[in-house]
């Protein structure tokens, strides 16, 4: 019988209804298995964080984030002030974080690895202290991931078509971002801030990003015509972007982001603030299972 004991906290309707398929996929495998656990259900945001705490305050379980990148970005924001481990049964429409982790997409798979992988650490951003794991983006991304999330579309389709449609009404903005001290202003497309490397269901939009190395790599994306933002946009997905001269690229711990119109700040899939906002990397991490390989860097 594994030693480690799980709750399960799931987001039943995560990626129109996977959650609930992973959570029972996941509790047959735990069960088969014979391990310790308890698979629970949450209908808010709210009640997800209250359940974590809970957990966390018992100090004897893995909490096991069953849902998207934004349920586990949720998760990870309760137990990043405590010791308690997450792990993650991916259930979401793009999981990026699961992918770059190296988390199979199996629920089965997900539980075993939850039961025998190896805690790391992973770095957790803030956007004006509201936590993230991934890629917080702003200004063409804003609108994208609007039309994304309005969508009925499922699967890792809904972001390429949230992009082309996001690209027909976009004019460009003037941003102005500071990265530890350093001003940079430019007209463009995007602002995105990257703990990890990839967003939008698999687009390595930050290939070097590294998830523990208590720094945050930015990409601004600066003003150029549509047909070669359509050009870029396949070596966005293969992370072949890096660079091409409208993309550039820093790197810091402190980002400050200002446009000359409002933007909403997204995040793991979710709005999390509106410009202008800091950026940083908070000052604790939070360990997550994964392979014993490792966080993919």
């Amino acid at each position: 019988m594994p030693d480690r004991s799980l709750a399960l906290i799931a987001n039943p309707v995560a990626g129109g209804g996977q959650g609930r398929r992973a959570l029972d996929a996941a509790s047959a495998e735990l069960g088969r298995r014979g391990a310790r656990f308890r698979a629970l259900t949450t209908p808010s945001a709210r009640h997800a964080m209250e359940l974590a705490r809970e957990v966390a305050g018992g100090g004897e379980e893995t909490v096991v984030a069953v849902g998207g990148d934004g349920h586990v970005g949720l998760l990870a924001g309760v137990l990043r002030e405590t010791d308690t481990t997450l792990a993650i049964v991916p259930a979401g429409r793009g999981n990026d974080l699961a992918r770059v982790l190296g988390i199979p997409t199996d629920p089965a798979a997900a539980a075993r690895l939850a039961l025998d992988g190896e805690a790391r650490p992973v770095d957790v951003g803030e956007v004006d202290g509201v936590p993230f794991l991934g890629i917080a983006s702003l200004g063409f991304d804003s609108d994208a991931n609007r039309i994304a999330n309005e969508s009925r579309l499922r699967g890792n389709a809904v972001y390429l078509y949230a992009a082309l449609r996001a690209l027909g009404g976009w004019r460009h903005a003037r941003f102005e971002v500071t990265v530890d001290g350093e001003l940079h202003v430019f007209s463009g497309y995007t602002v995105a801030v990257a703990n990890s490397k990839a967003y939008g269901g698999g687009m390595m939009l930050v290939p070097h990003a590294v998830l523990d190395d208590r720094r945050l790599d930015v990409l601004m994306v600066h003003e150029h015509s549509r047909l070669r933002w359509l050009a870029m946009l396949p070596r966005v997905f293969r992370g072949t972007h890096v660079g091409d001269p409208r993309a550039e690229f820093s790197t810091g711990q402190v980002i400050e982001v200002r446009a000359d119109r409002p933007f909403t700040v997204y995040a793991d899939g979710e709005p999390i603030g509106e410009l202008p906002v800091t950026v940083r990397v908070g000052e604790r991490q939070i360990r997550i299972v994964a392979p014993v390989a490792g966080p993919a860097r």
